[in-house]
């Protein structure tokens, strides 16, 4: 069984929350810190891409359990902090097999949902996997290293969904029915802390 690399995409400026919605709490952490202690059941060391807020970001993170990667571009879009996270993998040793893409405001992601991912890929010899949600796919998703150079490749606010598109014959996905909530304004932070209390 390859072992399994996950980058974390914590880059963007959250404009229509107003704050760092990475920072926001989510049982007793940060959204960002939450993602990290999910990752960290699959995985060693994985890469935090970081963009707007960096300092903050660092700052409430543990650099013994991570490794924080700072991308100049993050302005760009979603494209190049993929770029910037698999370089770094890229950069390491051992170089990677495989990885999984995630970001930390999909508050219901889990390690089993991780899991199901890396399992599917063993079973399916797919060289993506993607969660479904929503009618579509989608992160968090596995990219085997033969879709690399196509990750690297990717430009503007383009996320890995475009490459899914163009290579239906090597993608699959599981079931991630709460994929599609994921947090940009205030009222859905709220919608999150009330389906908590209720």
């Amino acid at each position: 069984m390859f072992h399994t690399d996950i980058v974390i995409l914590a880059a963007g400026a959250s404009t229509r929350l107003g704050r760092p919605k990475q920072l926001l709490p989510w049982q007793g952490k940060t959204l960002l810190q939450h993602a990290v202690k999910t990752a960290l059941t699959i995985t060693t060391h994985p890469v935090v891409v970081t963009g707007s807020n960096a300092d903050q970001l660092v700052a409430a993170l543990n650099p013994t359990q991570v490794q924080i990667v700072y991308n100049p571009a993050w302005e760009e879009g979603i494209a190049s902090s993929i770029r910037c996270g698999l370089q770094a993998l890229l950069n390491r040793t051992p170089t990677p097999e495989q990885v999984i893409f995630m970001v930390c405001d999909q508050p219901f992601v889990s390690p089993d949902l991780l899991l199901d991912l890396i399992n599917e890929q063993q079973k399916s010899g797919k060289t993506i996997v993607a969660s479904a949600y929503g009618g579509t796919l989608g992160i968090p998703a596995l990219f085997e290293k033969a879709m690399f150079p196509q990750l690297i490749d990717l430009q503007g606010d383009t996320g890995a969904r475009k490459i899914m598109q163009q290579h239906p014959e090597h993608t699959t996905s599981v079931p991630f029915p709460q994929g599609d909530f994921d947090i940009d304004t205030v009222a859905e932070y709220e919608e999150l802390i009330n389906m908590l209390k209720s």
